[in-house]
């Protein structure tokens, strides 16, 4: 996991666990209860932030959570680092904490249809194709680098490494770093929880002036 404090638009901590692994929602905890934030923003979707929280943080008992191809591969070549759980324990986590102490969360990344009509914007039959040859690549042999947020990367990279992957990629983190601004002005001290890949691109965009970043389309 990564963390680093950003300043403008506002008060605000920016954490990046490796997406899966168990013990990265510990550290995230940590550093979320020192840091007391009046408000949490996360790099998920409305529809993924309700589905969450009624089937994983209200119910009474967890539903079983299939996982698409790419994912278990994903998931095979993470636990050489420890133990890994779907959905993403941090985001999980993230809201029980959030719960526990009455503050208000917000989804920041595009909604589904919002993030479809980017995806097809952005990525045409070419780079589709290039994707999936890569993902169905590196679930035969996943990369084996020395630490969870290397491995991170390197799959990110894998897969998403293509021109358009990488300006669909740039356009979410727009969206997020937007409505992350906004939230800040709303709210003042807050915390934005992002999958470790996107943290990079994430922190370059809130770094900037809060006029520029409200202005992102």
């Amino acid at each position: 996991m990564i963390v680093a404090r950003v300043d403008p638009p506002g008060g605000i901590l920016l954490a990046a666990p490796v997406r899966g692994l168990a013990a990265e929602s510990g550290r995230l905890l940590g550093e979320l209860a020192a840091y007391d934030p009046r408000a949490i923003g996360l790099g998920v979707s409305a529809e993924e932030l309700r589905s969450l929280t009624n089937y994983f943080v209200t119910s009474e008992s967890e539903p079983v959570v299939p996982l698409t191809e790419n994912e278990a591969s994903e998931v095979r070549g993470l636990v050489r680092f420890g133990e890994v759980r779907v959905p993403n324990p941090s985001v999980v986590e993230t809201l029980r904490f959030a719960a526990d102490r009455h503050l208000a969360v917000e989804a920041l990344d595009p909604s589904d249809e919002r993030a479809a009509s980017l995806f097809t914007e952005h990525i045409g039959y070419v780079e589709l194709v290039r994707r999936t040859v890569a993902e169905r690549r590196i679930g035969r042999n996943p990369p084996a680098p020395s630490s969870p947020d290397e491995f991170a990367l390197t799959w990110d990279g894998e897969v998403a490494g293509g021109r358009g992957s990488r300006a669909f990629a740039q356009a979410r983190d727009r969206h997020l770093a937007r409505a992350a601004a906004q939230l800040a002005r709303e709210q003042g001290r807050i915390a934005v929880v992002v999958d470790r890949e996107r943290f990079d691109s994430v922190r370059a965009l809130l770094a900037r002036p809060a006029s520029a970043v409200l202005a992102d389309e």
